[in-house]
């Protein structure tokens, strides 16, 4: 199964949006895109994530796993996103144990939502 590290490009902090100049969205995609994709994760620009008032934003996605929806992150967090990222590739279901997430992913979840089909549990 392949993850998506989904990107808003269009996302903005306030206070950090001149006009004219480059969206904080798409200097995190561009941050991310200069550093080593973790083997299993793709890196997908998008266009909005909703969580407008909440900064940049990325989303991981897996067939079968929860997804994530995660804010207030920025260019200098892209190493810990990836970090983050394979630590969800490498679960069997989206939930990776909370004392080994990185920080941001504990603390700045903004939503968690169910695989399309939820596992049968025993």
């Amino acid at each position: 199964m392949a993850t998506t590290l989904h990107v808003c490009t269009t996302c903005r902090r306030a206070g950090v949006d001149p006009e004219g100049e480059t969206r904080p969205g798409a200097l995190l995609h561009a941050a991310l895109a200069n550093l080593p994709c973790p083997e299993g994760v793709t890196i997908q620009p998008v266009e909005c994530l909703s969580a407008c008032t909440q900064g940049c934003s990325v989303a991981l996605s897996a067939p079968g796993k929860w997804s994530y929806v995660y804010g207030r992150m920025g260019p200098e967090d892209a190493a810990t996103i990836l970090q983050g990222a394979a630590l969800y590739d490498a679960s069997a279901d989206g939930l990776v144990p909370w004392r080994t997430r990185p920080e941001i992913f504990r603390k700045q979840s903004l939503a968690r939502i169910p695989p399309q089909v939820l596992p049968v549990q025993e």
